[in-house]
């Protein structure tokens, strides 16, 4: 039977060029377009836009191997303020201004609450074989500090993360999207999601060798 599994994606940023591009009263694209009027473009197209190759990426990922409990949603798009998120979730302009007001910190409770309070209900419906896969930054704390309390060692991500940029994760993903074959996952409280750092941190941390008298 297959691994119960859902996907928590982290966001694009709100407030680059080319959320810019969204805001230009010029701009004829799609997208464009659907964000200045109701009932809006959903989010996970939004963000697709801002991002580029690492959210289209992980999207199209999370659309191929998600694998939820029954009534659950599959795929979660973490948000700046307004906690988590379908990607069909509809949103226009005055959203992507308020979610450009909040920094993704693990200590901001405006990003940290709304957060956490929709975790807490999703943990609840999932049972405890059942994986979630955070497809974002793993070598800071912005979203593991405020998700791990929440979802324990339930909560993992792609091994194969660590050391690679975002671009090279999007190719990454679009690659085992093309292959149907999943990446490896292992628990986000695992030293290894750090990389390098890890490795550096236990060695400082192993007995040194006494001086010869």
């Amino acid at each position: 039977m297959p691994q119960p599994r859902i996907f928590l994606l982290s966001p694009a940023s709100s407030g680059g060029k080319r959320a810019a591009l969204l805001f230009n009263e010029r701009a004829e694209f799609g997208v464009a377009q659907k964000v200045r009027i109701a009932p809006g473009a959903p989010l996970g197209e939004v963000f697709s836009f801002l991002s580029g190759l690492y959210f289209r990426g992980k999207l199209a990922y999370a659309n191929c191997f998600q694998n939820p409990p029954g009534g659950l949603g599959g795929i979660h798009i973490i948000t700046p303020t307004d906690g988590l998120l379908s990607p069909e979730m509809l949103i226009r302009l005055e959203d992507l201004e308020r979610f450009a007001t909040v920094p993704i910190e693990a200590d901001d409770p405006r990003y940290r609450i709304p957060l956490q309070r929709d975790a807490k209900s999703l943990a609840t419906g999932l049972g405890s074989g059942c994986e979630v896969v955070l497809l974002g930054s793993i070598a800071t704390g912005k979203y593991v500090d405020a998700l791990l309390p929440v979802f324990g060692p339930r909560l993992v991500f792609p091994q194969e993360f660590v050391g690679h940029g975002d671009m090279a994760r999007g190719g990454m993903l679009l690659e085992r999207v093309a292959s149907g074959v999943e990446l490896g996952y292992i628990p986000v409280s695992d030293p290894r999601r750090l990389g390098k750092r890890a490795k550096k941190a236990l060695a400082s941390d192993e007995p040194r060798p006494e001086a010869a008298p």
